[in-house]
């Protein structure tokens, strides 16, 4: 069991790794070895993660969540397999946690009454430039 938060635990049976190799410099190494790493991770159909927090994560994942509810995180800055694997499961564990943090709600404010005054001082200075801009009137 992976310990996310207090509430939220995943279980290692709901991850699955895929590997392939990576892309960008490294010479033969990268080019030898597979040690891009491909985490899937089916939020949808987890039974540890609270409905709410599955909605926050969809939002927060954004295009790395299919339309079937299926969150992939690829991991390949690191040389090692290892490293690779150890770094995708720590985006996924930050990104459950903020997930599972409720947003806080708004509370309406009303303007001060120094800016309401600015407000209407600014107002008042810009009439007065578009009025002498205009032309003399054509009685």
């Amino acid at each position: 069991m992976i310990r996310v938060t207090p509430r939220i635990s995943l279980d290692e049976s709901e991850l699955e790794e895929s590997f392939t190799r990576a892309s960008g410099p490294g010479g033969q190494h990268v080019n030898k070895t597979e040690t891009a790493v491909q985490l899937r991770f089916d939020v949808a159909a987890s039974p540890n993660i609270p409905p709410d927090v599955k909605a926050r994560l969809a939002r927060l994942a954004g295009s790395r969540m299919t339309s079937d509810g299926v969150l992939i995180l690829v991991g390949e800055s690191y040389r090692s397999q290892l490293r690779n694997r150890e770094d995708v499961r720590e985006r996924l564990i930050d990104l459950i946690r903020d997930a599972s943090v409720p947003p806080k709600p708004r509370r309406p404010t009303k303007p001060t009454y120094g800016s309401q005054q600015r407000r209407l001082e600014g107002k008042a200075k810009r009439s007065e430039v578009k009025q002498g801009r205009r032309g003399p009137s054509q009685d």
